[in-house]
């Protein structure tokens, strides 16, 4: 799970997995696989950092395995 930001500030947590596309309008707009949208304070590229950051993660704890 990644945490992003939603417009009115409070903090909210997404599967990154679950991402079918963004939007800029000027709000960031992520809709899932569901069809579920958020709109976020975060800019795409904010989004797209967090979730190379996750995948690192991802991939450095199953090589510990």
């Amino acid at each position: 799970m990644i945490c992003v930001t939603r417009l009115d500030g409070k903090p909210y947590w997404i599967n990154p997995h679950l991402i079918e596309s963004m939007e800029q309008n000027p709000d960031l707009t992520v809709t899932f696989l569901s069809g579920k949208k958020i709109v976020l304070k975060d800019s795409p590229e904010q989004l797209i950092q967090r979730i190379i950051e996750y995948r690192k993660k991802l991939n450095n704890s199953t090589q510990e395995l």
